[in-house]
């Protein structure tokens, strides 16, 4: 049975107040748009279609070409918006998901037991509903004696029994696909001059077909952000799965309300996460790491055994056993090798810090090359900037680089070589050879 998924998104979202349309806003550092679109893949789903309006450029930059788009130039109802897919489908038969794209916390479970009670069901259609006590604006239930749905009354047109239902339509459909064509045509416009998909039940009623209705369980799964307040709750209730999905999966976390990691973060076995974490992007944490507290990583690779305290951690390597911080930072570019310890205040940017790298606290190092078991002093700093360029500095395996040295880019220093406390280097230094100075030169050896 062939499964297709329309997503409705062309909502103008006013209530929430901003210039990006609604369905980017993100909910744990994803589009909320990209949600709807991955669980009914999950579900299934051979084919994805979303109906897009206000904002249409920019959905369709940020979503790509995963999906396929069709413009709602006129916004007049979900009706309407799927009446305006239905040109896309031509002649195609199976089921059809219809789910909004403004509701993130729906499951690929749910919709998966969605398209099979339709599969069970001898009508045309099944629908999602939720018992609730807050009915948050949405359509009330009317069910026939037979327990099949007879209509859905919109909370505008409800009169006050029918506001009394606590039985609510959570907006999410399957559909025989021969049948929702010829029925979406005959929905007529309401008095607000739209077109309301949930018509199609009374169609289907009135045709003697059977409407059936899945029972939504978790109440969370049915929110719908309209605002920034929902769009917050969503956030919480997403960040809370995810970190659930972590422990059962071998991560410790000491306070998981207060530890932020996006969808797609990768972490190993036995790794610690101490309150106010943050992972993000395309990071990947090895195992039996110590992670935080207060600690940021974004787009990073972290090795085993690492113990990273208090740091920032953006588009970086980090090998394993290092040992950073407090208040470290690692920029672009950043790797550092096994065995790699900076002490607290320390700075890396599109550097290479070898095995056994020792950097000493307040330091910058930034588009250099440090080889093994360098001693980098406290205070040291690579020039590497002359104000149009940016500079290489090379030094070699065993070297000391006193406290406070400055090192002028371009610049290389050889293995074993040492720097005095407090040298100005601006030329390069031989192995093994000794220079103090501002500017630095060579020690010469005290005659005997």
């Amino acid at each position: 049975m062939k499964l297709s998924t329309i997503i409705l998104a062309a909502g103008e979202g006013t209530r929430m107040k901003s210039d990006l349309p609604k369905v980017l806003h993100a909910v744990n550092g994803k589009p909320m748009l990209r949600y709807a679109i991955d669980a009914a893949c999950a579900a299934g789903s051979q084919r994805t279609v979303v109906v897009i309006g206000n904002g249409a450029e920019k959905v369709r930059e940020v979503i790509g070409n995963s999906v396929e788009f069709v413009v709602q130039e006129k916004r007049l109802g979900t009706g309407h918006a799927v009446l305006t897919a239905a040109s896309t489908f031509s002649g195609q038969d199976g089921l059809i998901l219809v789910i909004t794209g403004d509701m993130p916390l729906l499951t690929a479970g749910t919709l998966k037991s969605l398209v099979n009670k339709q599969l069970e069901n001898n009508g045309p259609m099944t629908m999602t509903t939720v018992y609730s006590r807050d009915p948050r604006g949405f359509g009330r239930i009317i069910r026939g004696e037979d327990g099949g749905v007879l209509a859905i009354v919109e909370e505008a047109q409800a009169n006050p029994e029918q506001l009394k239902i606590n039985e609510l339509n959570v907006s999410a459909y399957c559909f025989n696909a021969e049948w929702l064509w010829q029925a979406i045509k005959k929905v007529k416009v309401s008095p607000k001059g739209e077109y309301y998909l949930t018509d199609v039940v009374e169609i289907a009623v009135n045709e003697g077909k059977h409407v059936s209705a899945l029972v939504l369980d978790d109440e969370e799964e049915t929110i719908g952000i309209n605002n920034r307040v929902q769009l917050a709750q969503a956030e919480e209730i997403i960040r809370r799965r995810t970190n659930q999905a972590y422990m059962l999966a071998g991560v410790t976390m000491i306070n998981p309300d207060t530890v932020y990691i996006e969808e797609g973060v990768k972490i190993g076995r036995d790794t610690v996460l101490l309150p106010n974490t943050f992972l993000s992007g395309k990071t990947v944490i090895g195992e039996k790491c110590e992670i935080g507290p207060n600690t940021i990583i974004r787009d990073s690779t972290i090795g085993n055994h690492c113990h990273l305290l208090a740091s920032v951690i953006e588009g970086a390597i980090v090998e394993d056993e290092v040992g950073m911080g407090p208040f470290c930072h690692l920029r672009k570019g950043a790797h550092l090798g096994r065995g790699v310890h900076m002490g607290n205040f320390g700075e890396v940017k599109d550097s290479h810090l070898a095995a056994g790298v020792k950097m000493g606290h307040f330091s910058y190092i930034g588009n250099a090359t440090i080889g093994e078991n360098v001693n980098i002093g406290a205070g040291t700093i690579t020039c590497n900037y002359d104000g149009v360029h940016k500079h290489p500095t090379e030094i070699g395996a065993d070297t000391f680089i006193g406290s406070d040295t400055m090192l002028v880019a371009p610049l290389k220093i050889g293995k074993g070589a040492k720097t005095g406390a407090g040298s100005v280097v601006t030329h390069d230094v031989a192995d093994h050879e000794v220079v103090v100075g501002v500017p630095a030169r060579p020690l010469k050896k005290k005659e005997s």
